[in-house]
């Protein structure tokens, strides 16, 4: 439970990072890097011990609040083994709970006594300390957890906030066993501490407000400042001898801003360029009216100002020693909107520039002003717009968040679903979201109102009976979702019991969405390039007040930001689709009909492109076949367009019967050269500027059952013996193609009726976070089972091997071998006498007779006669007679002699030259290959000659010249 990877558990996991591995992929980010810290502090599983503190306070604000919220969580969890607990700041428990009496006598101390620190540092990996770290809701389960104690425990932890300044109070803790996790209490916790977090609002509202009483009561004491003629505080910019220029005024506008927003003291200096400093006091008033706000005023110092050291006993203003009184020391306002901004949180540190110019022997203080201080205006604000600053802040917080969380992949589903995820449920309680099918299809929409696709559903529960995900969707004119696309702007409802236009699309399925209390409505449209593409929308149901113009803001924010990314998944899906097509229609959709092996293949592109993986599967001449897998190094259109030239090359260098090494270093010298012609060019976007490759190339004789195989960098093939052994061939590397100038290798084996052969590429058994050995035994235990088809093979192959997220392409080709009969093979040897001619068409011509083929007796026994007397003309001894009696008839004639006969047309005057001439027209096909000790030269027959053989013959014989 909470890990992610594919299938280690967490005490494996553990156990491994214990050992020095490292579990990456195999355990939450979160997890593992608490583990890492909790190392780098030297901390030890058997040896976490938790500092005790003696001197807390047990009856602080934090307590107060949490109180009737822990008293009501023991409530539920009454009966339970449920430990709740709750921690300051620092991790150090304040309060602890149980479900049950009992536990708190059964627990060690560490899990039933308050005192003990759980941060990071002191217990490593575990709920407290971890939602510290994380600053956010957190669950740890069982072995997740660093210390050997909680093994068999789990938690679940989430910060609890002062909702002015943002800081962390404390932490609310759920600890049980591990078999009672249940993600539900994940909504119980949330909502556990934010009641905390309201109460302590409620106390710092309590205490702003008799702390503010108390520096009216002070300002009312202190000697009158400068004012204006009417009695009023000048405004900032009317001070004429302030000195201070626009730049400076906004400086002291966005600290005043902080000021009335956040919990921040009453006097704070603020430094203004050239070393200047301002004091910034606040103020409570009251409007005629009976509105209470807070004014900011600022203390001007006269233009003489002396440095003194901190310690040093200073005079302060007057204004000064009104702030200085214990009533009006920290004092805690509401935010104000007047600055137009959502102020951040200050002086959370003892690092800010606040100073307190009281009393003379406050610690801290660096200057004193001298002379006749003047103050002016600079903000006033209402004490209950602080929540707006709340709201800000938080709106800010949740879009910074989704510019990391949507479109963290090009996929336009799990996009839609990020979008729906980030607003749920800090926005919205349910989105829903509809996008053109096109869309999905990675298309623009032709018709993006009438082809509407239910994409997502997503909501704080799941029995809320909106539309289903993976259906159409046919949307009325009149509901909101296609108002909002039409207009391009997102649509409030603020009161659904009222929106005709939505309870039109569906009455009874409106009523039902009402009953479950769905009562607001924003829909966005999401428009990206001036494209629509598609709608979202976010229904309030547990919040009984409805969305306002912020959230209407905050939605389209999220949602333009979501549809861009939605655009680019798109976009990138369109071209995805295009290069998958251009890959797979360079790639075989067949392979001719040969009976050396049965074949069968698989390709499957990568999750992130399509490479330049590639297969193939050539017949050649005598029976024989080549197998082929290739790798282009990349993704996209340029991997793509490069494998097919190889491809293609391939063929071409096959069909001239070149040995497996001399067909590598023919495609090694056309990848250095397309290297050179890239290099030359302008390069694009899509290429890397170089091109990498790696190929396998073996070629299988049924008759010997050899198998002749070279590689050029790519991985060896599996080799499945008919008794199920199963070894991976013993052949040299060689180099990748395009390096040039380096000589391949190749090896053969004898592969006995029967066998397999396994090429595939790189991406079946390699990646960053997989180990080769680990990957190639299981590969092994997938191929051990001989009998199997090969298309059982590649589906068991897949099964066992590829990785469940494939970050590069995978092609697989099973070859299960054949053998000719012996039966159907003949052969004769002779030495170079004419005279022995006429033996072997006689003994050809039996031999036909034999096998039943007396109909092209005669055509074979002339194209003999032909080659025969061709090798004991020009030819070296010895010679040989090969027939193959298999999909067609092969004749063969060898020597030792490397000189190979060319076809040419003879002059009506030429005795001779008309010899391969008749073999070309008798023959289906026919040719030259050599090998180590010579040539040969075969030619193959069709068993079916449409129109007869003999016909055929004496039709060509009529058009030969009479001599």
């Amino acid at each position: 439970m909470g890990l992610m990877g594919d299938g280690i558990g967490p005490a494996h996991a553990r156990e491994q990072f214990l050992r020095g591995g490292s579990p990456e992929g195999s355990v939450r980010a979160a997890i593992l890097s608490s583990w890492q810290r909790s190392v780098s502090l030297g901390l030890s599983p058997e040896g976490c011990e938790l500092p005790y503190l003696q001197d807390l306070d047990l009856n602080n604000r934090l307590v107060r609040a949490a109180e009737p919220v822990l008293d009501r969580l023991e409530a539920r969890f009454a009966g339970r083994n449920m430990n709740v607990s709750l921690a300051d700041a620092r991790g150090a428990v304040l309060q602890r709970r149980f479900g049950q009496a009992s536990l708190a006598r059964r627990l060690a101390a560490i899990q039933s006594v308050p005192g003990f620190v759980f941060a990071e540092q002191f217990g490593g990996t575990n709920g407290i300390g971890l939602a510290l770290a994380e600053r956010q809701l957190i669950n740890v389960y069982g072995a997740e957890h660093f210390a050997e104690r909680s093994q068999s425990s789990a938690c679940t932890a989430i910060p609890v906030r002062d909702l002015l300044s943002g800081r962390i109070e404390g932490i609310l803790c759920f600890g049980f066993p591990l078999a009672d996790a249940d993600v539900a209490l994940n909504t119980v916790i949330r909502s556990a501490a934010g009641a905390i977090e309201r109460r302590l609002l409620e106390q710092s509202s309590t205490r702003e407000r008799a702390l503010l009483q108390a520096y009216l009561n002070a300002r009312r004491r202190s000697p009158a400042l400068e004012t204006t003629d009417d009695g009023e505080l000048p405004e900032l910019g009317e001070l004429g001898a302030s000195g201070l220029d626009w730049r400076d005024q906004m400086i002291l506008k966005e600290k005043a801003a902080d000021l009335v927003a956040s919990a921040q003291r009453a006097a704070v200096e603020v430094a203004l360029p050239g070393g200047r400093r301002v004091t910034l006091l606040s103020r409570p008033m009251t409007s005629p009216s009976g509105v209470e706000g807070v004014v900011i005023e600022a203390i001007l110092p006269s233009q003489q100002h002396l440095a003194v050291p901190a310690e040093a006993a200073v005079a302060p203003s007057p204004m000064a020693q009104a702030a200085a009184t214990p009533m009006a020391q920290p004092v805690l306002a509401a935010s104000g909107r007047a600055a137009g901004r959502a102020p951040a949180a200050v002086g959370e540190s003892a690092a800010e520039t606040v100073r307190n110019p009281a009393a003379p022997s406050v610690p801290g203080t660096s200057r004193a002003m001298v002379g006749r201080a003047t103050s002016g205006l600079v903000l006033v604000g209402e004490p209950g717009v602080g929540k707006y600053a709340v709201a800000a802040r938080r709106r800010l917080e949740l879009l910074s968040e989704a510019s990391a969380r949507i479109g963290t992949t090009l996929d336009v589903g799990h996009t839609a679903r990020e979008l729906a995820e980030m607003a749920v449920p800090r926005l919205a309680d349910f989105v829903t979201i509809d996008v053109p099918e096109a869309v999905l299809r990675g298309e623009e929409p032709t018709e993006p109102h009438s082809e509407l696709f239910r994409a997502v559903v997503h909501g704080y529960r799941e029995d809320c009976p909106f539309y289903p995900a993976g259906r159409r969707v046919r949307l009325r004119p009149t509901t909101p979702q296609l108002r909002c696309m039409a207009g391009g702007q997102p649509l409030l409802e603020p009161d659904l019991r009222t929106a005709a236009g939505w309870i039109a699309q569906d009455p009874w399925h409106a009523q039902r969405l009402l009953d479950h209390n769905v009562h607001s409505l924003i829909a966005v449209p999401l428009v990206a390039r001036g494209i629509a593409l598609g709608v979202a929308s976010f229904y309030r149901s547990r919040d009984p007040a409805p969305f306002g113009d912020d959230d209407r803001s905050l939605a389209q924010e999220l949602a333009t930001r979501a549809a861009i990314c939605i655009d680019n998944a798109r976009r990138y899906t369109r071209e995805h689709t295009m290069v998958l097509a251009l890959q797979r229609s360079l790639l075989p959709r067949s392979f001719p009909e040969q009976s050396a092996v049965e074949v069968a293949h698989r390709y499957l592109p990568a999750e992130s492109g399509v490479g330049g993986d590639w297969f193939d599967v050539i017949p050649l001449s005598s029976t024989r076949v080549a197998l082929v897998v290739g790798d282009v190094v990349g993704h996209g259109m340029h991997a793509a367009a490069t494998m097919g030239r190889l491809r293609t090359a391939a063929r071409n260098f096959a069909e001239l019967d070149l040995a497996p090494d001399e067909v590598l270093t023919h495609l090694d010298n056309l990848v250095g050269r397309l290297d050179r012609d890239e290099s030359s060019e302008e390069p694009s976007s899509d290429s890397s500027g170089m091109i990498g490759a790696t190929c396998l190339y073996a070629i299988y004789d049924p008759t010997s059952q050899q198998c002749v195989m070279a590689r050029a960098g790519h991985p060896p093939p599996g080799v499945v013996a008919p008794d199920g052994t199963v070894t991976l061939a013993d052949l040299p590397a060689g180099p990748p193609l395009g390096l040039g100038g380096l000589p391949f290798e190749t090896a053969e084996f004898h592969l006995p009726e029967g066998s397999q052969l396994v090429l595939y590429t790189d991406g079946l058994v390699g990646g960053r976070r997989r180990d080769v050995d680990t990957v190639l035994d299981q590969l092994r235990g997938a191929l051990a089972h001989p009998n199997r088809p090969p298309e059982e093979t590649c589906e068991a192959v897949l099964r066992a091997v590829m990785p469940d997220h494939p970050a590069d392409d995978v092609a697989l080709l099973v070859a299960r071998t054949h053998a000719l009969d012996p039966h159907r093979i003949a052969t004769w040897g002779l030495t170079s006498d004419p005279a022995l001619v006429s033996g072997i068409r006689a003994a050809v011509a039996r031999q036909l007779t034999e096998w039943g083929l007396e109909e092209i007796a005669f055509p074979t026994e002339l194209l003999l006669s032909e080659l025969v007397t061709n090798a004991i003309r020009y030819g070296t001894d010895p010679i040989q007679v090969r027939l193959l009696y298999d999909r067609t008839l092969i004749c063969e004639v060898s020597d030792t002699s490397s000189t190979a006969p060319h076809l040419r047309h003879a002059a009506t005057t030429d005795e001779g030259g008309r010899g391969l001439f008749l073999v070309a027209q008798l023959a289906q096909a026919w040719g030259t290959r050599y090998t180590a000790d010579g040539k040969v030269i075969w030619a193959e027959f069709a068993l079916e000659v449409p129109g007869g053989v003999h016909g055929t013959v004496e039709s060509f014989l009529d058009d030969i010249p009479a001599i």
